[in-house]
């Protein structure tokens, strides 16, 4: 199927926990002509605007950050002719969601701690989080903010884990800007 609508997300940890929720929501992106694009970082979005929006393919077009790289988002949407002034809700109306902090705190906050040490205890990292959670830079931190950061200590740890957290969610409880950013691209 030809290319119809595209998810730019800033990781490869966000195409996964992305999939693999149309997945559980009985979707298949692909059949849809739908891609979820890594971009490999913020900063990337402008040249994907231009390949992929009015200026290029004029797909349909959705985005996902973190609340760290809103601004960049902003300015990037902005330099592509898709609005000026941009607020968060306006660039939600334009398909383009910020996380409160970044995919992991969502996932972490909608999930609570238990589970998401659980999902880890799975992939054999309870132990290695246990030592981390030791550490004297971590040990008065809260267990959440301890998760959020270790996820990101080993390579691939947070791709591996994205989709897995996914699949854990209760369905009802998706964080916001996953499942919105999702329903943006869904063409009738």
């Amino acid at each position: 199927m030809p290319l119809r609508a595209a998810v730019l997300v800033e990781g490869l940890s966000d195409r996964a926990a992305l999939a693999a929720l149309a997945e559980r929501r009985g979707r298949s992106l692909e059949a849809e002509g739908v891609a979820v694009v890594a971009m490999g970082g913020a900063q990337a979005l402008g040249r994907f605007l231009e390949e992929l929006g009015p200026r290029g393919s004029n797909v349909r077009l959705a985005g996902l950050c973190d609340a760290g790289e809103e601004g960049a988002f902003r300015r990037a949407l902005e330099r592509a002719g898709l609005g000026s002034d941009l607020t968060r809700a306006r660039m939600e109306a334009l398909g383009f969601y910020v996380c409160v902090e970044d995919l992991e705190d969502e996932l972490i906050r909608s999930l609570g701690a238990p589970a998401v040490e659980r999902v880890l205890a799975a992939q054999g990292d309870l132990e290695a989080l246990r030592t981390f959670q030791r550490q004297p830079a971590w040990r008065e931190r809260t267990t959440e903010e301890q998760l959020r950061r270790f996820l990101g200590t080993h390579s691939g740890r947070k791709i591996r884990s994205a989709a897995l957290l996914v699949e854990e969610l209760d369905l009802t409880r998706v964080p916001r800007p996953l499942d919105a950013v999702i329903a943006h691209v869904r063409l009738a």
